[in-house]
């Protein structure tokens, strides 16, 4: 699926655009407030584009909406898209379908889980919104796929082959002292020297810790390699490994359901949590750098969304039941 890049709404533009279309929804709307609405709808580009956004997600979830008891309907569509694999695919790879992405902005696009799903569309094993999977391979080895995060797998008689297709994945090697574990990335092979380790790969490349024994990395475009120890993790691209750093013990806790912060970007808990939501989790640009401390539960988003705004100067919006935004306190 190819995403055509458009001009991005702004993160007001869109909640704006929640608002009224939670307001329409309610068919209570007086001819005042549908002028209203007509001229803001008017008045910028970026207010179609946002509204066109709006509405075709809405237009998707419209029968949780109608529910006469909408509360069990929300409950019921989440307990879809983790539990059902099969379910969730369509539902939410029709999302995609229906969206239109020639002119869907691309913070939109990432602000919901299917820019990820679109890419796992074709992985061998794969884990959805809000998912952890567990997958037992032939040769003893253990891999966790995280929500959102795929992997393909290529065993042969001589090498066992994984390809990291998006996401992060934590790996427990079983022994086969006869062929050698590799894991093939968009930026590099890691080649397993006895270990456990993860790897995770965002828009600044690929992130390998090791907790157990060691990994060699070997960087796509450059001919060096560099081995990572036991309690180490470090990044790397295509043209080189940057400085290793000691392991953090907290990457690991998403096996666990957990999410563990100290001192991590506001912005980067609300990345993680996009994983376990699934529909729209919008934040404002002025509280993306607050920091986060403390443990939240991936299995529930609103509990996590909730405790966050109990520690910190954000105020939450749910204009929609699928719709969440995150907005500086007044």
């Amino acid at each position: 699926m190819t995403v055509t890049l458009s001009p991005e709404p702004s993160h007001r533009a869109m909640e704006e655009a929640a608002e009224w279309y939670a307001l329409l929804r309610t068919g209570q709307a007086s001819a005042a407030e549908q002028q209203k609405w007509n001229q803001w709808l008017g008045r910028d580009d970026a207010h179609r584009l946002a509204w066109s956004y709006v509405e075709r997600v809405g237009r998707r979830f419209s029968p949780l909406q109608s529910s006469p008891d909408r509360d069990a309907a929300v409950a019921a569509f989440h307990q879809t898209v983790s539990t059902a694999p099969r379910r969730r695919r369509q539902v939410l790879l029709g999302l995609a379908g229906t969206l239109g992405l020639s002119w869907l902005g691309w913070t939109a696009w990432r602000q919901t889980p299917l820019s990820a799903l679109a890419t796992l569309w074709g992985a061998e094993y794969r884990a959805g919104v809000g998912e952890t999977r567990q997958v037992a391979l032939s040769d003893g080895t253990t891999v966790w796929i995280k929500a959102l995060s795929g992997f393909n797998r290529a065993y042969s008689g001589t090498q066992r082959r994984l390809e990291l297709v998006d996401g992060e994945i934590l790996i427990d090697t079983g022994k086969d002292p006869l062929r050698p574990f590799v894991v093939d990335t968009a930026e590099g092979r890691l080649q397993a020297l006895g270990t456990r380790f993860s790897v995770s790969q965002d828009d600044a490349g690929i992130l390998v810790a090791v907790y157990d024994g060691a990994v060699r990395v070997t960087p796509a475009g450059s001919g060096a390699s560099a081995v990572v120890q036991a309690g180490r993790q470090a990044r790397f691209t295509a043209d080189g490994l940057q400085p290793q750093m000691p392991a953090d013990p907290a990457r690991e806790s998403w096996r666990n359901g957990l999410l563990l912060a100290d001192g991590l970007p506001l912005a980067d808990v609300v990345a993680e949590l996009r994983r376990y939501h699934g529909g729209h989790l919008g934040l404002s640009p002025q509280v993306g750098q607050l920091p986060v401390f403390g443990s939240y539960p991936l299995n529930d988003t609103d509990r996590a969304l909730d405790m966050l705004a109990s520690v910190l100067p954000i105020r939450l919006s749910r204009p929609l039941p699928w719709w969440v935004s995150i907005e500086l306190r007044d």
